[in-house]
């Protein structure tokens, strides 16, 4: 290597090479930066600054890559080491690049769109098929860009091809091994199209009331009523039937059974549950009514219906007006509480020959 303090053609070539780099890049970040204070933009600070981390790295391999250099620094037998890591860096770089776009865009796109909203039925739509493609997408980059520093290697080129043309055998057991994991990734890449379920989903899986708190390509996580957690493999919602109460819409028709004795008023009943629900805000105002579903030997069933805007607000409001019904039942008809009736006759003749 030449003395770098008695060559200051050489010396003033690789300090020229520094500055350079640092200028560009400041120029780079500089515009960036100013690109993102511009609200017209749809990158803000934060994207800009994570977006300078893989152009830096670039502009780093692009500076090792100059054979020009290494004439000068006296490091032309590292060249192909210097070439190979610039490829990799290269690629590595991109191939964040490209991982911090998907995020940047995926997250200003779900910006738009309010999952905790009344009416959300686009928003977790939305937001489920981003969060499942996402996935796949990223594993596709991280996939091709491995694949790319890789085939850059001669040797691990012809190792590759080695490999693949003597693993059949090997490769089916494998594939059979693996068939329930692969039906699974299938499965989520047809929950993120065909959608027969969304984030935040009311279902009934298994007996159990939830929501759909998480979906990844193996597997759903459902939010239990009790803060409990059951998963269920991706596979599952293709397969078996389950319920979805927010398929289409949020809002739901619910019902609450009384079983009265013959003697109720049922004018009384319409009557006091129109007065309930103009007392809360869970009722939305659209249906409600009173009908007599079936007459047994011992009670009359009554059927009240309401609708709310969402399953939860519907479950508080059934709780609410059955409560009220039955207190109105007993301060106002005492009597139409169902009972058990007992008739006793005195039979005087039977009563005289005994």
């Amino acid at each position: 290597m030449q003395n770098l303090t008695k060559n200051p053609i050489l010396l003033a070539y690789i300090f020229g090479a520094i500055l350079a780099l640092l200028l560009l890049q400041l120029i780079t970040v500089k515009l960036l930066r100013r690109l993102g204070k511009n609200p017209k933009y749809i990158l803000d600070k934060e994207d800009m600054k994570n977006i300078t981390k893989p152009i830096f790295i670039i502009f780093i391999a692009i500076a090792i890559r100059v054979k020009t250099f290494h004439s000068l620094l006296g490091f032309e037998e590292l060249t192909y080491t210097l070439s190979k890591i610039s490829t990799i860096s290269i690629i590595f770089s991109f191939t964040w690049l490209l991982i911090i776009g998907l995020k940047i865009a995926k997250r200003k796109i779900i910006k738009n769109y309010d999952v905790h909203a009344v009416d959300n039925y686009r928003a977790r739509k939305l937001y489920t098929q981003f969060n499942i493609l996402e996935r796949i997408i990223m594993f596709v980059i991280i996939i091709i860009g491995v694949s790319i520093a890789l085939m850059s290697f001669e040797s691990i080129r012809e190792i590759g091809l080695t490999i693949f043309t003597s693993a059949g055998v090997a490769g089916i057991i494998v594939g059979l091994s693996a068939q329930k994991m692969i039906a699974s990734i299938l499965a989520g890449i047809q929950i993120a199209i065909a959608q027969p379920i969304k984030i935040d989903d009311v279902v009934i899986v298994e007996s159990e009331w939830g929501r759909i708190e998480e979906i990844t390509l193996t597997y759903v996580v459902v939010n239990i009523w009790d803060k409990r957690r059951l998963i269920v493999p991706t596979s599952y919602f293709i397969e078996k039937p389950f319920q979805n109460w927010t398929k289409k819409s949020a809002d739901l028709l619910g019902t609450i059974y009384l079983y009265t004795d013959y003697r109720v008023s049922f004018e009384a009943l319409r009557t006091e549950l129109e007065r309930v629900l103009k007392t809360t805000n869970l009722w939305d105002g659209v249906n409600q009514n009173i009908q007599v579903t079936d007459s047994k030997p011992t009670c009359v069933e009554i059927r009240a219906m309401v609708s709310a805007q969402d399953a939860s607000t519907l479950w508080d409001l059934r709780v609410f007006v059955r409560e009220k019904l039955i207190t109105f039942l007993q301060e106002n008809y005492p009597e139409s509480i169902v009972r058990t009736r007992v008739v006793m006759e005195n039979n005087i003749e039977e009563s005289n020959n005994l």
